[in-house]
């Protein structure tokens, strides 16, 4: 199936696809075959009517966010199209009209985030130097504190954080840059990762605060990779947007007001932070029904 992959991407490529495009239709399709894999699916059938439909249910069983899902559909679709002209398989398995997940017009979006109880479960967790190294220590803290896009979590320079103000600057969607504050102990892990870590890397020159074994930056995918890894661990389907979801609920929860939150997140108005946050969470919503 690798083959396949690379052959898609060359295809994308001569289409006229963009980088960014092209890198996040492969990393749907990467997924998916992950998910084929996992299921011991036969290599023969790369894409079915039955795998496609079983994988959507897996995304929405596993509470991903509808948006995300619906990208996933969209670069499936796409990819159903290219086995169809190379005469791998027959069919249009995909159709975005039908299989798109149907949303009800005025309906609220539910934000999925991690409890308090979650948060101080997976903070203990990360404390276990043999289980979590001192990057990815400091990956989750970014994440949960800063409530930075896994994209702007890898693309962090080291002259992004100002340790004297305390402030790490964010470069976001469409160029837009954002200053957010840092807190104490996750300046002190930038640190300790530097004068660690980082320091007997052989990439200890790069200009970008994360880094691989093999890259000078961290590849969004292995960050997801490794949450992945330790959601069973820590007993939480632990996924980047998750932090970014926790980070504005908790914010919000605290009392922090709406304006602020949009300008820590970087959404584009206050009314886009209001459509994904003002709602409360399920688990909220069960609480204040049990309280009846």
């Amino acid at each position: 199936m690798n083959e396949l992959v690379q052959e898609f991407e060359q295809w994308l490529f001569e289409e006229g696809r963009s980088p960014k495009t092209i890198e996040s239709y492969v990393g749907d399709v990467k997924g998916f075959q992950q998910f084929l894999k996992e299921k011991a699916a036969s290599e023969q059938q790369p894409l079915s009517r039955f795998s496609f439909v079983r994988y959507k249910q897996y995304l929405l069983d596993n509470q991903f966010a509808i948006s995300t899902i619906q990208k996933k559909i969209n670069s499936l679709k796409v990819y159903n199209d290219f086995l169809q002209r190379k005469g791998v398989v027959n069919d249009s398995y995909i159709q975005l009209k039908r299989d798109k997940v149907q949303v009800a017009a005025g309906s609220e979006h539910v934000v999925t985030a991690l409890s308090e109880k979650e948060v101080e479960k997976l903070l203990f967790f990360l404390e276990d130097d043999t289980k979590v190294s001192q990057r990815n220590k400091l990956i989750a803290y970014l994440l949960l504190y800063t409530g930075v896009r896994v994209t702007e979590l890898v693309n962090i320079k080291l002259g992004d954080v100002d340790a004297l103000t305390a402030a790490l600057t964010v470069h976001g969607k469409g160029g837009k840059v954002r200053e957010i504050s840092l807190r104490q102990d996750v300046l002190q892990l930038i640190k300790q990762y530097q004068l660690g870590e980082r320091r007997s890397s052989r990439f200890c020159e790069s200009e970008y605060l994360l880094v691989s074994q093999r890259a000078n930056k961290m590849h969004r995918d292995a960050v997801r990779n490794w949450l992945a890894n330790i959601s069973d661990e820590v007993g939480m389907n632990l996924h980047p947007h998750l932090f970014r979801h926790t980070f504005a609920t908790r914010l919000l929860r605290k009392g922090v007001d709406l304006t602020t939150v949009s300008k820590l997140t970087g959404h584009s108005t206050v009314n886009m932070t209001a459509k994904f946050y003002i709602q409360t969470t399920r688990e909220e919503k069960q609480i204040a029904v049990e309280k009846l």
